[in-house]
């Protein structure tokens, strides 16, 4: 990328968006295009079509999507697949009609078979079955990503695909129903720890294994593989390090200063059992995180008190 290139960013004012935004400006790029959902409904292939030929981006960062935790996804598949899927097409399908030359799409790591070999490579990719309770979402990433194969075979253009680990950081959203795993903890917790409470219940059973990567480690590789001239279509970008929802929650209870005893709800879903990234590829091309969990973890509890005192907390 040049400095003076058009960056367009999508879902900005999520969690990753607003990170990308952030490392952009950090680097030196100040021609970043955003807009909110009010703007521009990326649902509306239309509107999308017709933003992309009014602002004429040469970059795109596609971070826009409905996410949500376990609850959320396994109650409305229907809706996340549906959504997921509008935003991914659209967005992708416009750029490569409207002359966009560059275009990075983000997924997750859910697109991946349920019981992929560990840690996961990108050739597990469509090997098995997913995981039922984020199947829509899953479903929708892997057209998005598939979208940019597709393009780059065919047209040339230099659209690829970062799928990140379980993220984390500022501007995370903090709903205890539908959220993530590690929000849904620190919201608990610290509301536990300022209300005096002295249970906090979390679901399942504690023993799946999960990744977390904080928010600006990824912003960083979205920078990192957008500055390479030939990226590969497809790649993982993780912390390379797993640990059991029960640790995690010790290291949350601990970050927090919660005294909290915790309860295992197992009538509750685990989801899948391990997910841990196979990053050797992304590593091999020169990138590495930075944020340890454990600061990584007091830095966002940091932040979500902040949000909160000033009434800026997503719920």
């Amino acid at each position: 990328m040049l400095k003076t290139d058009k960056i367009y960013v999508a879902g900005h004012r999520g969690m990753v968006g607003s990170a990308c935004v952030r490392a952009l400006k950090a680097a030196g790029f100040e021609n970043i295009v955003t807009r909110t959902h009010s703007e521009l409904d990326l649902l509306d292939p239309a509107a999308v079509r017709a933003f992309y030929e009014a602002e004429k981006p040469d970059v795109a960062i596609i971070a826009a999507a409905r996410v949500g935790g376990i609850g959320a996804n396994s109650a409305a598949n229907s809706q996340f697949l549906y959504e997921n899927e509008l935003i991914a097409l659209n967005t992708v399908w416009s750029a490569a009609e409207t002359g966009v030359k560059r275009l990075l799409f983000l997924g997750s790591t859910c697109i991946y078979p349920r019981m992929a070999p560990q840690p996961i490579p990108e050739s597990a990719l469509l090997t098995s079955e997913l995981e039922k309770t984020n199947e829509g979402y899953a479903l929708a990433k892997i057209s998005g990503l598939k979208l940019c194969e597709f393009l780059r075979r065919e047209r040339g253009l230099v659209y690829h695909s970062l799928m990140p680990t379980n993220l984390y950081g500022p501007g995370d959203n903090y709903d205890t129903e539908h959220g993530h795993v590690l929000p849904t903890m620190i919201r608990k917790f610290e509301t536990a720890r300022v209300n005096g409470s002295q249970k906090v219940t979390l679901w399942g059973s504690g023993s799946p294994l999960r990744e977390f990567l904080h928010v600006d480690d990824l912003a960083s590789a979205c920078l990192f593989l957008l500055e390479m001239e030939n990226p590969p279509d497809l790649v993982n970008v993780g912390s390379g390090r797993e640990v059991t929802i029960r640790q995690l929650a010790d290291m949350v209870k601990e970050a927090t200063g919660s005294q909290a005893f915790i309860e295992w709800d197992r009538t509750k879903p685990d989801g899948t059992p391990r997910k841990l990234c196979d990053t050797r590829l992304i590593r091999k091309l020169g990138w590495a995180p930075k944020i340890d969990l454990a600061a990584g973890l007091r830095r966002t509890v940091d932040e979500y008190r902040a949000e909160v005192a000033s009434g800026r907390v997503r719920v």
